[in-house]
Parts: structure tokens; sequence; C-alpha cells
């Protein structure tokens, strides 16, 4: 089968690889309908993470079960699917309390690959969520952002707490910060600001359900948004980029007893511990819990309540030039979100 490899920075080639197989008796083996390429995939790209050797992409899908093993009991081959990108077993005590993604047999599934016609799906009952209607070429797409973007903006926006009567502030314009925004709007925050310097992007926010847009950035982006809110701040903020300057903005713009929803992956971020005791406010985040949501998203994607897939603003066909182009447009911020179809 293909599949993208990254050799190094710069260097995405679709290669033949050996065609997944059963390994455990709780695993799937899907075709692949869709796969797309994430902000966090730009890491290694740009050589901000090391890679020792060449490294097989992706963990976002959606696909159809070729196979399941002779313990998986909640699906069948033949049906249509939507996964985490985290595998989780679905019965650990964390899974019991809503953390999947920290499962203690967790198995990211970077470390298997999507962007390929087929994928291993370890722990596939607590993993998959099968999906039943009709699909249509917008659900489709939505469907494959509800396996990473949609599931950590909406975590994002609940660990902010975001609510009714809310102000949320929205650090980091990429697909996952425009899906906190929608996510902070179906939550029912009253006020919803965007910080973005791209009119796309601040388009895509504003259909999303933000309110405000700030374009200024550090210091200055923090004391647009005190302006804001008569001084005090956000009550809740999301980061979603992972950077020292986004994280210490992201706190900087929350009021006192507000509450930070963190979910980009840090890079180089240090918290300066006298700043964070004297902040006052609540920081909660990590790698989202994205099959805890997943139910309640793909319902609300099959009832055409919600449109997260307008965030995909280049699709591709799977093949060795459009992978590097895709990469190249999301490096470049040509594109937001870059879909690979097969």
């Amino acid at each position: 089968m293909r599949a993208v490899i990254m050799h190094g920075p710069g260097d995405v080639r679709v290669e033949d690889v050996p065609t997944p197989q059963l390994v455990e008796p709780t695993d799937a083996i899907i075709r692949v309908d869709a796969a797309c390429i994430c902000g966090s995939d730009l890491w290694p790209y740009r050589g901000i993470e090391k890679q020792k050797r060449p490294t097989r992409m992706g963990h976002e899908y959606i696909g159809l079960i070729e196979q399941i093993g002779p313990e998986v009991r909640d699906l069948a081959v033949g049906d249509f699917v939507v996964g985490s990108f985290m595998a989780s077993d679905g019965t650990c005590e964390i899974c019991a309390a809503g953390y999947q993604s920290r499962c203690i047999h967790v198995v990211g599934m970077g470390s298997v690959g999507t962007q390929a016609e087929y994928a291993r799906i370890p722990w596939a009952d607590g993993t998959l969520v099968k999906v039943a209607g009709e699909i249509t070429p917008e659900r489709r797409r939505s469907l494959l952002a509800a396996s990473d973007v949609l599931g950590t903006g909406w975590f994002a926006a609940v660990a902010a707490e975001a609510g009714p009567g809310k102000t949320v502030a929205v650090v980091g314009d990429g697909a996952v910060g425009l899906l906190g925004i929608l996510a902070a709007s179906r939550l029912g925050a009253e006020r919803i600001i965007a910080m973005s310097r791209h009119a796309d992007r601040q388009a895509l926010a504003r259909r999303f359900g933000a309110t405000d847009i700030v374009e200024e950035r550090g210091d200055a982006g923090v004391a647009r948004i005190k302006e804001l809110t008569g001084g005090y701040g956000a009550h809740s903020t999301i980061e979603a980029v992972g950077t020292q300057e986004s994280m210490e903005q992201a706190i900087r713009a929350t009021r006192a007893g507000g509450h930070v929803g963190f979910v980009g992956v840090s890079h180089g971020v240090a918290l300066d511990g006298a700043e964070l005791f004297f902040s006052g406010v609540h920081l909660h985040g990590g790698p989202a819990p994205v099959r805890r949501f997943l139910p309640e998203l793909i319902e609300l994607i099959m009832t055409d309540r919600i449109d997260p897939g307008a965030v995909f603003d280049l699709t591709l066909p799977f093949d060795a030039a459009a992978a590097a182009e895709g990469y190249r447009a999301m490096d470049e911020r040509r594109a937001t979100k870059v879909l690979l179809e097969f």
C-alpha cells in the first residue's frame, strides 16, 4: 500500500509499505477513506521536532472496517467509522473518567501512521465510533475533522469552561483554534474574541461564532483583550498553538479566577512559577480525549447542525506530489487544513 513517509525536514514522500495486519485480538484494519495533514505534523517538517529515522505520518482518519480481531465486539466489517488520534481501551479507570487520551494502554495513532491507504487501529472498540446515515461530501469532511481538530477544539473550550455569560479569547487561528471558536459558540459563550492576522481565517472565525477580532500579539494582544473586557481579561481562554509566546499570551489575557484550556502541542514552553502563582488562573489541557466527545460530535454533524469541515480549504489527491504540496501549503500558511483523498 501507499503511505506518507517523512525522511527529514521538508522531505515528504509517498512510498510503498507493507499493508497492515491484525496483531492483537482487539485490533481492526480499516481502509482509509480520507486523511489530512495536522498542524502538529509541521513540527518535524520544519525540523523543530527531531526525527531519528524516516517516519510514517498521520493520525486523523475516517474509513471502512476491512477486518476485526476476535475480541472486537461492538464493530463489524463494513462499518464506516471515525476514530480518535489516540487509541484507548475504553475500560480503564482513566477512560471511565473521560480522559481516554491518557488511557493506561494508550497508543498514539501517529505511531501507526494514517496518511495511508490502510491502517491498523489498536483497541478498536475503545477508539472507533460507527457512523450511521447518509454521508454527504460535506458530512464526510466534517467527520474527518472530528477525528482530531474538532474534538481538540471542543476539549479546549470545555477545559476553559466556556459557557453562557462568558467571554472567550482564542489564541491561535489554525484549525484547532477556529474549531475552538465553534465549540465555544455551541457551548453558549456570550462573546468570543479571535486572535488572528489573516483575513480568510478571520472570516471563518466569524462564521463559527467569533464576535471580535484582535490582530495584535504578545503584550499588545493582551492589552487589547483587557481593553475589550473592561480591564478584567477573558473568563475563558483557549491556547491552540503550543509556543512560549502563545502560552504567556493566553495566561495574561485571562482574568483572575478564569480558565485556560491549552491544547497546542507544547514546544519549548516554560512557565514562570511566580507569574503563574499570582495570575490566579486555572490551567487545564493536554492531548484531547477526542473519544469522549465523538458520539455527540458525530450526531451534530450527521444532523447538519455544525459544519467543522469548513476548515478544509485545500483538497488534494493522495499521491507524492500532492502530499508534498499539502505540507508546503500548510507550512507557508497558504492553507488552513489539507484533506488528502484516496
